[in-house]
């Protein structure tokens, strides 16, 4: 079974790398204006701490829009295309090494790979309003669920590695709303992680499953959004090259960093995130296109 995930994971890779090379190449003329230097730096420290459970898409959109690197209706975009590769490299890592039953985790990967096809053709068509308020909200949700795993509201785990009967379809339609969500800008791991808990599984599961379950979600996701243009391809690849680096560094180096401090930090900055998100998105006009 790991050896047919491996060619799987393989397989979407060099499709999604197939795809995203073409569209970069035939657009090299016209890429926008965002900076080398800051995407890559962006994409280096979220797929860094992404690795360790602080998750990616939230601070990510912080940076993206502090720093001004792009429009906000192709955040979502840009985040799913540049952290694919990556996420590919953790879900191989993590799957290797962490045992999960295997009905489990291939049915929990092709629900949530399902979702984020739905997803994101919905959320590409969207207008950049409506970008800002599922972003805003989305990132409250984010903001709830660390915070209720650091202060331990949410109960659960287990040593279970699988599930069956009524626990397996629960978490395969939770799954398939995460996957849909995870287009909007909306994390994945924190509520999975939270899903693993509750259903009484190893905490240790939640690992594979969840980055399993963004690898198979967002190469199709992602050549989505690309066939839709909307993300911004300077800064995606920026973010995805040194994203694979920090993924082995982090895997490798520092797998037993605490992060109590730093996940309080990412909360605050996703809250401060949200608000900004969601004022810009109940004052902005329609026929604005802004930055």
């Amino acid at each position: 079974m790991i050896t047919v995930l491996w060619v799987s994971l393989a397989a979407l890779g060099i499709w999604f790398s197939i795809v995203l090379a073409r569209d970069f190449w035939a657009h090299r003329t016209s890429l926008e204006d965002s900076s080398w230097l800051k995407t890559s730096v962006i994409g280096f420290v979220v797929n860094f701490f992404d690795v360790l459970g602080i998750g990616a898409f939230a601070p990510q959109t912080a940076l993206l829009k502090f720093t001004k690197q792009t429009k906000d209706k192709h955040i979502p975009g840009t985040m799913n295309v540049a952290n694919t590769l990556p996420v590919l490299f953790q879900a191989l890592i993590f799957i290797t090494i962490i045992e999960v039953e295997p009905i489990t985790l291939v049915t929990m990967f092709i629900s949530a790979g399902l979702g984020a096809v739905l997803g994101a053709g919905i959320v590409a068509k969207m207008s950049e309003k409506k970008i800002r308020l599922v972003m805003g909200f989305a990132l409250l949700v984010t903001a709830f669920f660390i915070m209720a795993t650091s202060l331990d509201w949410i109960q659960g785990g287990g040593e279970a590695i699988g599930l069956t009967g009524t626990k397996l379809v629960i978490a395969l339609i939770a799954n398939f709303g995460l996957g849909a969500l995870m287009t909007a800008g909306i994390g994945l791991y924190a509520p999975c992680m939270a899903l693993v808990f509750a259903l009484g599984m190893s905490p240790q599961v939640a690992f594979p499953i969840m980055m399993g379950s963004c690898a198979f979600l967002m190469p199709p996701a992602s050549v989505r959004f690309i066939r839709e243009r909307a993300y911004n391809r300077k800064a995606a690849v920026a973010m995805a090259i040194p994203g694979i680096v920090a993924v082995g560094l982090a895997a490798f180096v520092v797998k037993s960093l605490s992060l109590d401090v730093l996940r309080w930090v990412v909360i605050v900055v996703i809250l401060y995130t949200s608000g900004v998100m969601l004022y810009g998105g109940f004052t902005h006009r329609e026929n604005v296109d802004s930055d």
